[in-house]
């Protein structure tokens, strides 16, 4: 009887062989999940689904990171499967995504191995330059901590090249909820130069962007690229977050509070734009008087008072916001809009990244607003006197006329001499709490009241 063969492979290798094997059918399987959305999404265009159309837009001032990936040849040869290479890419991709979201880029629908995102595509902004540059610096850093325990192992990990670029470009966007992004035009047939410029793990920016980051980071000049149409490009290399507004002044990669609030004032403008929009579409069209030109009025008054009674810088932000917000609640109703206006505060604010505290303070200004006005502290005197500047002021009567107009329109007062009586009382018992208001208002304020009472019959 002859004797047994020695088995071919052993019981570890085979047990390497079946994960390999389950790791195959995960991935097919998904693919395989894909390939059937993909079919199903198919399916809904040819029936005329309008949800899954393209739209496709201009865009101005956005700004876009490229990121080239290089390093295959070498990884493949140190003996590595093309799955296990594309798999941990793909771990590697989703952290990326995770960074961008984090910063509000969306991520760019390319084919090749290069990732693509870009800022101010979803919702137009002015922070977008520096959200990228935040992007790059955090992946960069994610990259590097994997690669020197690569390094330190002995294996082969890969190069990225890092590219920046601000400009102008045609978006298509295909989806309601999970939307995919395609661009087009001088920014995305720029930027790959860009990239391929860079050394290996080095960021470069376009002399465009360096202009809208360049107080906010440290950069050094490169060199110049050639450009059809233009001549040439400078190019910089992006090194960190300026060590006055870093947190840990070594890596220059996480923002300190200075940094943050400086960011919040300059994305304040983006925020009153969108209230600004909100309040026109959305207030009743019979608030002839809280409408949204009442809200800008408002805003700058906070600022001037705020200035004039010499609040911190992260005061005065809070007192801006508070005044952009504080009639909101009228798209709700009109009686307790106040506490509404809190509402749709807490709401919004969260995802322009002020804190939880800041919020907390905001909704304690925009409260404040009641009438009769109480306030307990600076802040909110402050915005008390900004809510009733007009009192004070040479555009009285039109501001009288336009409040009077939407009371009778919701049938709180009609009479005229009633109303005339009504303004005398308030203003008598009214007073400006800030010195910079009683100086500048309090005087006009007596005139008005003069001026009202010979119209009283």
């Amino acid at each position: 009887m002859a004797g047994k063969k020695d088995p071919i492979l052993s019981n570890e290798e085979l047990i390497k062989i079946n994960q390999r094997l389950n790791e195959q059918l995960k991935r097919l399987i998904q693919k395989n999940d894909q390939l059937t959305q993909s079919v199903m999404e198919l399916e809904k265009e040819l029936a005329g689904d309008s949800r899954n159309k393209e739209n496709t837009f201009k865009v101005k001032g956005i700004t876009v990171l490229f990121i080239e990936i290089q390093g295959y040849k070498d990884i493949l040869e140190e003996g590595k499967s093309a799955g296990d290479m594309y798999d941990k890419l793909d771990e590697i991709f989703i952290k990326f995504n995770e960074i961008a979201k984090k910063h509000k880029a969306e991520r760019v629908k390319v084919i090749g191995d290069y990732y693509i995102c870009a800022g101010g595509i979803a919702e137009k902004n002015s922070t977008n330059p520096i959200d990228i540059a935040l992007v790059a610096l955090e992946i960069s850093d994610y990259l590097h901590s994997i690669y020197e325990s690569y390094q330190e192992a002995g294996k082969a990990f890969w190069n990225l090249r890092i590219g920046i670029h601000s400009g102008n470009g045609t978006v298509s966007v295909k989806g309601q909820h999970n939307k995919t992004y395609t661009l087009t035009g001088e920014v995305i047939n720029t930027i790959p130069r860009i990239a391929s410029m860079s050394e290996p793990g080095e960021i470069y920016i376009s002399d465009y962007t360096y202009e809208l980051i360049k107080s906010y980071f440290s950069c050094d000049y490169v060199t110049e690229l050639p450009v059809k149409y233009r001549g040439t490009l400078g190019l910089y290399q992006l090194k960190r977050i300026k060590k006055i507004y870093s947190e840990d002044r070594k890596t220059g990669v996480i923002p300190n509070r200075d940094f943050i609030l400086k960011y919040l004032f300059r994305q304040f403008t983006d925020i009153e734009r969108k209230v600004l929009d909100y309040l026109q579409e959305k207030l009743p069209k019979h608030l002839y008087y809280h409408n949204y030109t009442h809200t800008i009025d408002v805003v700058n008054q906070a600022e001037l008072i705020g200035i004039g009674e010499g609040v911190s810088d992260e005061h005065l932000l809070l007192l801006k916001t508070a005044a952009l917000f504080h009639d909101a609640g009228h798209v709700i109703q009109s009686p307790n809009h106040e506490f509404y206006s809190t509402e749709i505060a807490r709401e919004w604010l969260p995802n322009y990244g002020y804190t939880p505290d800041q919020i907390e303070v905001i909704c304690e200004i925009i409260m404040a607003t009641q009438l009769p006005p109480t306030p307990h502290n600076l802040l909110e005197e402050i915005i008390c006197d900004s809510d009733l500047d007009y009192l004070g002021r040479g555009d009285f009567i039109p501001g009288s006329n336009a409040l009077f107009k939407e009371l009778s329109a919701q049938g709180i007062i009609t009479d005229p001499n009633e109303w005339n009586k009504m303004q005398v009382k308030f203003l008598k018992g009214h007073q400006f709490f800030t010195q910079t208001s009683q100086r500048l208002r309090e005087v006009n304020k007596k005139s008005q009241i003069e001026r009202i009472e010979k119209l009283i019959t």
